[in-house]
């Protein structure tokens, strides 16, 4: 695993074998921040499932003000934390060792603008995922949200107060683009 692009460009991050974790592929990520380009500029991300920081690491690189990286095991936390110190990132990534879709529900802050969201493909949570964020106060009405699936798990074309802008299939992975509804949006 590499950064991309930005300020920590072509520098490697940390990695290990667990079941539990399946980092975002260097193409994939590309064409993920590619899409979200000029989102990042200053903004509040959010990084669901953080796995070992990857895309954490890239929403820093590429101008992020403050990432919020929620994960539950210890051992992605460890390694969240090693690459945090590898790349000399401090106190604009806050890492909350919390259930994602439990965290989703007790939000109560102001909306992020960038929501990253890579579920474990063993678990197929994408679907729980999207409702709870349609239900989150974390969502606004110019969050862009972003989520990976595995192309064998649904994901429904419509949820309740989110509308689907864009989706991409790489072999065995979706990507997934997803804005808040708003009457009269255009965009």
């Amino acid at each position: 695993m590499r950064i991309i692009a930005g300020k920590f460009r072509g520098r490697r991050l940390s990695s290990f074998k667990a079941d539990h974790i399946r980092p975002t592929t260097d193409r994939v990520k590309e064409s993920i921040f590619n899409k979200l380009q000029g989102y990042f500029d200053g903004a509040r991300v959010l990084d669901l499932f953080s796995g070992t920081g990857n895309l954490t690491c890239e929403a820093i690189s590429r101008g992020a003000a403050t990432v919020d990286a929620v994960e539950l095991s210890k051992k992605s936390i460890a390694i969240i934390r090693e690459n945090l110190e590898l790349l000399e990132i401090g106190p604009e990534v806050q890492i909350f060792a919390d259930d994602v879709l439990k965290y989703l529900n007790k939000y109560q802050g102001a909306p992020y603008d960038v929501i990253l969201a890579d579920p474990p493909f063993t678990e197929k949570l994408a679907d729980q995922v999207l409702a709870a964020l349609a239900a989150s106060a974390a969502v606004g009405p110019d969050t862009v949200i972003m989520i990976e699936a595995s192309s064998h798990e649904t994901v429904k074309e419509v949820y309740p107060g989110l509308e689907l802008r864009d989706r991409r299939d790489y072999g065995d992975k979706q990507v997934s683009f997803w804005r808040r509804t708003t009457d009269g949006d255009a965009d």
